[in-house]
């Protein structure tokens, strides 16, 4: 399961989070920005503001993106 798990860190911005546990890059943009997506989040001008959420980057972080785009995207989409 080393596929859930990459760290770039030749990047410009890594890490972009002071983590401790630092897991993963691989979802630097975040498939659940224009999900609702449990993560912490504000609003600011219409925008959402993921600069403290830290989801993407820890272990579980994977499991968790598609779980959430499994339910909000594949689920609720209309059988054809």
């Amino acid at each position: 399961m080393n596929y859930k798990y990459f760290i770039h860190e030749d990047c410009s911005f890594y890490p972009c989070h002071d983590l401790k546990d630092w897991r993963s890059c691989l979802f630097c943009w975040c498939p659940l920005y224009l999900l609702e997506c449990g993560g912490d989040y504000v609003m600011t001008r219409g925008m959402k503001d993921c600069s403290a959420c830290t989801i993407p980057h820890g272990e579980d972080g994977y499991d968790y993106i598609f779980e959430v785009v499994n339910s909000q995207v594949y689920q609720s989409a209309p059988v054809r």
